[in-house]
């Protein structure tokens, strides 16, 4: 079937409205008409060729929500008009150690919403930047927020996971003290999830402009990474840093901050390499350095029901699909608070 979407030709162009193919409901298929598509970094990156492998025509976007419109006959875990998400990936191999661990991000064959390999044309993934969605089951999240808040959520697919899968991992909660380093699209989900898990929160910021918004988020305390005496006056307190920044920086100002075991966890993922960090502020206090990418299934379904019995969203700004190209140009510039959403509906228009 033809939809409508959004997407670029090529790294040099803008995005611009295209039509595409989506296959028919398989058995284990899950129909979704897209209501909103929340805008990642990753999407940039992507439609950009900042990243290696960007396959064109390229249709980004892996923060989908929507309902159900048609189910195929094997499918029992949703019927039609069912509020759903799908977010980073629509497959993988199903059976090596990562699947049946629920860890079907760390498959070697994951296939990412967009720019993976697939036997549907054009050869390669079209991801939320569209009307419709035909995804396998395994892949397919259930939403229990509120219908109104649907658009808030959108970001939770990739932004929320993105920072719950390692507070959840390293054990982010009472009694612990956790730093957010960044506070955007990343960040201010970070913030949000750290304090309803009941973790003392530390967030660090470049801009002291950002304190009162950072505090508002739930932030306990709000430091200016500039100010050399406020990080010093934080050195050796933290037990987690969710380190959210996309751009190359020096990562021992934030070593020094950890605690003995102390672990750093990097989830922003700039487009050239952080300077290494120095091996002694690993090593006098056994610190740790380490990276965390997304979320299996079961732990996205996880964290969307922490969310809703949390009555946690992304903080959005809508956005309709012919303002897309506007959109990544203010997000290069950190003009957004903190995810830009798209009306899909508005790709018929």
């Amino acid at each position: 079937m033809t939809v409508k979407a959004y997407g670029a030709h090529a790294a040099d162009k803008p995005l611009e409205s295209l039509d595409i193919t989506r296959r028919a409901p398989g058995p284990h298929d899950v129909q979704i008409e897209i209501a909103y598509c929340g805008v990642c970094h990753s999407d940039l990156h992507t439609v950009k060729a900042e990243w290696a492998g960007t396959l064109y025509p390229c249709v980004p976007g892996h923060e989908i929500v929507g309902r159900v419109s048609a189910v195929g006959a094997h499918v029992k875990g949703y019927k039609e008009g069912d509020l759903v998400g799908v977010g980073c990936m629509v497959d993988s191999c199903r059976h090596c150690a990562d699947c049946e661990d629920g860890l079907e991000n760390y498959c070697d064959s994951m296939v990412g919403t967009y720019n993976g390999p697939t036997a549907d044309a054009p050869g390669h993934t079209l991801g939320g930047y569209a009307e419709r969605i035909v995804v396998h089951e395994r892949y397919v999240l259930r939403v229990r927020h509120p219908e109104a808040q649907l658009a808030a959520v959108a970001p939770l697919l990739c932004a929320g996971i993105t920072t719950y899968s390692p507070l959840r991992h390293w054990n982010a909660g009472p009694g612990k003290t956790v730093g957010v380093v960044g506070i955007g699209g990343l960040g201010h989900m970070g913030i949000k999830l750290a304090r309803a898990m009941g973790a003392r929160v530390v967030a660090f910021t470049t801009s002291e402009s950002k304190r009162a918004d950072a505090e508002a988020l739930g932030a306990h305390e709000v430091v200016v990474s500039r100010d050399a005496d406020a990080m010093a006056a934080r050195a050796k307190s933290l037990d987690l840093i969710v380190n959210t920044v996309a751009a190359p920086h020096d990562l021992d100002a934030y070593l020094n901050l950890l605690k003995r075991d102390g672990t750093m966890v990097l989830v922003g993922a700039p487009a050239t390499p952080h300077p290494s960090p120095q091996v002694f502020n690993l090593i006098t206090k056994r610190r740790a350095l380490a990276g965390s990418m997304i979320g299996g299934i079961p732990e996205t379904q996880e964290m969307l029901d922490f969310c809703a019995q949390h009555g946690i969203v992304a903080d959005i700004e809508m956005i309709r699909a012919d303002e897309i190209n506007a959109a990544y140009e203010r997000m290069l510039k950190g003009d957004v608070k903190y995810r830009f959403v798209i009306d899909n509906a508005t790709l018929a228009a």
